[in-house]
């Protein structure tokens, strides 16, 4: 990185213990703009933990920091990550099969007019995401009909509409076939092109 850059993130002695466990012990993570940090390790080191606080799903013990863009930041929740430009990406993906891709997109923040939800705007609002991530399937397709590696899209594309800076995926590959996977790095390669940083999270040595 160019010695003049600022992280976008910095995460300092982070610990974390549930009850006489320990799971983070003083955990160190910065990230900057444009990049793809691997956070590697095996079932249990602690990966999920450290990004679950980053995300606000857990609360850091004491002692610790998370700097955004230079600045020291208190996450007490999911929203206040969300609202920081985090997005995280776990291996269970939140989303409704029932719904379309667009009410999925915009879920808990639908567009409304006259107390109705306005799907149009909505299927406008997302289509120009999901043409740029290379999506095969419209706002108005079912996630029912959709295989686990367009459901990533979907996600993605909820991310990027919340205007995500700091994507976190969580083992992504795991459901997916090689030639899925291959496509899932073209796109990781892309977002990092487009300067949004990236934590990688996986086991597997060889991605």
């Amino acid at each position: 990185m160019p010695s003049d850059q600022k992280p976008v993130l910095e995460m300092s002695d982070i610990k974390k213990t549930f009850g006489t466990v320990k799971a983070l012990r003083g955990v160190s993570l910065t990230l900057y703009a444009g990049e793809v940090h691997s956070l590697m390790g095996e079932n249990g080191a602690g990966k999920s933990t450290l990004m679950k606080i980053l995300s606000g799903a857990y609360t850091a013990d004491p002692g610790g920091e998370i700097k955004i863009d230079g600045k020291v930041v208190n996450i007490d929740g999911p929203l206040t990550s969300r609202a920081l430009g985090v997005s995280v990406i776990y291996q269970e993906l939140a989303l409704c099969p029932s719904l379309t891709v667009a009410e999925n997109i915009y879920l808990g923040r639908e567009i409304k007019a006259g107390g109705t939800v306005n799907r149009t705007q909505m299927e406008a609002g997302c289509a120009d995401i999901l043409k740029r991530l290379g999506a095969n399937y419209t706002p108005r397709t079912l996630v029912s009909d959709l295989s686990i590696a367009e459901r990533q899209l979907v996600e993605i594309a909820k991310a990027m509409l919340s205007n995500c800076r700091i994507l976190v995926m969580d083992e992504p590959t795991t459901p997916l076939s090689s030639r899925e996977t291959d496509k899932l790095f073209e796109l990781i390669r892309k977002l990092r092109s487009e300067g949004m940083a990236i934590v990688y999270v996986s086991h597997r040595m060889a991605e």
